[in-house]
């Protein structure tokens, strides 16, 4: 099988490579093509992977496309990990959203807005070439805003694309393991959408552990979520949101730690990755070990801000580990490719699984997938609040999918405003003003 990269000079890309390394079995990819626009970040990224394949006779072979069309045509698979205007634009919409007094996070409030208005326009022309030149390939899309970018695929190709994230598996994962059960034998009612869900029941031969697991201070104390939101509130709320739900229930706390740090996420990934890709070119360098050092400098300082707003401390250990969206990635892929099927938390279109969305909204929940793709199980509504908060986010998600087709300043302003975590339409305003004059991607807005 053929397996196109999309974004394939991105740091996390050896992460899939590894993966794949450990699949056996018939059906599986043979074949890997690399495609990026930045040559030398995908240059040091097949030095990584060249280096991961030493000595291995049945690694995928892995070949480098400059073009779109060729590294698309005839493959099997596409995975989508693009980032539109790179770790410059994701540093300039925290920076521009903060000098508002508003988050800039790349995936939620108005950073988020801001990634989605440049990224549209390129992932759908994306599904447009997918649909002439591969059209029996599934797209798997990993790119941020995930459940955004995959709405907009989906207009093209259907149910052909679906949305990747680890951050439910990792939740699961977790809460699993303080209730003292295998992650691998149970059941999780999650719902929401991408990086706006909740873990509601954790159940194990018909039992639901959650209630127990909520009881328990101890237990809470031991994962990320339970130091992110503490004890009380996840009581209160009956459930264990998505860690990223942070940035909506204590807001003025971590815009205040955003703007208090001496960098923004965006700006320490950026000088933190020219360093790895600079050094991975270096004659003689040792890429691979190069890659794993960054990559564990990385994932010990994810959410920090969020972390020290919490007085969370670090990162346990077990959050360290790899096993996140490449092992969906791998697993959503067997399942198709070999009828092996299993049951995944992925974004989807709707089809009726969680009210009160429409069919073609996509949604991040368990689905069961098998070679007909992933069929979305059909779950318990949310309470009244966060019904609530997924429809105004949805909502939101709707404007700027309107404002990439229509190119219409007027639609991008009411993402803006309409956004749960930015308080006014003078403020909108401006933001649409400023990523505007920011980034050349975005002078597509020019229509009312």
């Amino acid at each position: 099988m053929k397996l196109t990269i999309l974004g394939g000079g991105g740091f996390r890309v050896p992460l899939v490579y590894g993966a794949l390394l450990g699949d056996r079995g018939e059906g599986r990819v043979t074949e890997v093509v690399l495609h990026d626009v930045d040559g030398m970040r995908l240059a040091a990224v097949r030095r990584v992977v060249e280096e991961l394949a030493a000595g291995r006779a049945d690694a995928p072979a892995v070949t480098a496309a400059r073009g779109l069309d060729e590294a698309v045509r005839g493959a099997d698979f596409v995975f989508s990990a693009i980032r539109v205007g790179g770790l410059a634009g994701r540093a300039a919409d925290e920076r521009i959203a903060l000098a508002e007094g508003v988050l800039g996070q790349e995936t939620v409030g108005a950073g988020g807005i801001a990634y989605g208005l440049r990224t549209v326009p390129v992932a759908v022309e994306i599904a447009r070439r997918v649909a002439a030149l591969a059209p029996d390939a599934w797209v798997i899309n990993f790119t941020n805003p995930a459940g955004l970018v995959t709405e907009a695929m989906s207009r093209v190709l259907g149910d052909r694309v679906v949305g990747i994230c680890d951050s439910p598996v990792a939740l699961g994962r977790r809460v699993a393991r303080a209730a003292g059960a295998d992650p691998a034998t149970a059941w999780f009612d999650y719902a929401g959408l991408n990086h706006l869900g909740w873990l509601r029941g954790l159940r194990v031969g018909g039992r639901d552990l959650l209630p127990g697991l909520l009881a328990d201070d101890a237990a809470l104390g031991t994962f990320e979520e339970g130091k992110l939101f503490g004890a009380d509130w996840l009581r209160s709320l009956g459930a264990v949101p998505n860690e990223y739900l942070h940035y909506y229930y204590f807001n003025r706390e971590t815009v205040d730690a955003y703007r208090r740090a001496d960098r923004t996420r965006g700006a320490f990934l950026r000088e933190q990755q020219a360093g790895f890709y600079e050094r991975a070119l270096r004659p003689g360098s040792p890429a691979l070990e190069v890659w794993r050092r960054t990559l564990a400098e990385r994932e010990a300082t994810y959410m920090a801000a969020n972390r020290g707003a919490a007085g969370a401390g670090a990162r346990e250990e077990d959050d360290l580990e790899s096993g996140g969206y490449e092992q969906v990635a791998l697993a959503l892929m067997r399942a198709i490719a070999r009828d092996e099927r299993t049951t995944l938390v992925l974004d989807v279109r709707n089809r009726g699984a969680l009210a009160p969305l429409d069919a073609d909204a996509v949604v991040e929940v368990p689905c069961l997938v098998d070679a007909g793709g992933a069929h979305p199980v059909a779950v318990d509504p949310l309470p009244g609040h966060a019904t609530a908060l997924v429809t105004a986010v949805k909502s939101v998600e709707r404007e700027v999918l309107a404002a990439a087709e229509g190119g219409s300043v007027s639609a991008a302003v009411r993402a803006f405003a309409l956004h749960p975590l930015v308080d006014s339409v003078s403020v909108a305003r401006r933001l649409v003003d400023a990523y505007r004059a920011e980034h050349p991607g975005l002078a597509y807005l020019r229509r009312p």
